[in-house]
């Protein structure tokens, strides 16, 4: 059987992508070296990747991040209490939309990546 062992963002401020998903989601950072981090998302791992400095040095982020909606991928992420993650989020800086009926929420991180976060199926 073929498991997914990590999902890649490529991430031009390590630090701040790293504290985002450390601190704004909760993961728990499990490989910290130089250009590259792996956060344990719950049985999968979300490595970040740096961008190397040639390129990194043409792109611009925008404080808010402006929306990449044209990238194909989108994170989703599993939390127990929508409303309270969203709170959580925002109050640290996150750029989140509306939650929509059917229990989740997308949001942007640091760069403008857009994943969500969706409710937990109540058992």
């Amino acid at each position: 059987m073929t498991k997914l062992r990590c999902a890649m963002i490529y991430a031009k401020d390590m630090a701040r992508m790293t504290a985002f998903y450390r601190d704004g989601l909760g993961l728990r950072v499990v490989t910290d070296s130089p250009g590259w981090v792996e956060l344990d998302a719950g049985g999968t791992l979300l490595g970040l990747h740096a961008i190397p400095a040639e390129i990194a040095k043409d792109i611009v982020v925008t404080s808010p991040p402006a929306r990449r909606e044209d990238k194909p991928i989108k994170l989703i992420f599993e939390v127990p209490d929508l409303n309270a993650a969203v709170a959580h989020l925002v109050a640290r800086g996150a750029v989140m939309d509306e939650p929509n009926r059917w229990g989740s929420c997308d949001g942007l991180d640091p760069e403008g990546n857009v994943f969500q976060i969706a409710a937990a199926a109540s058992p």
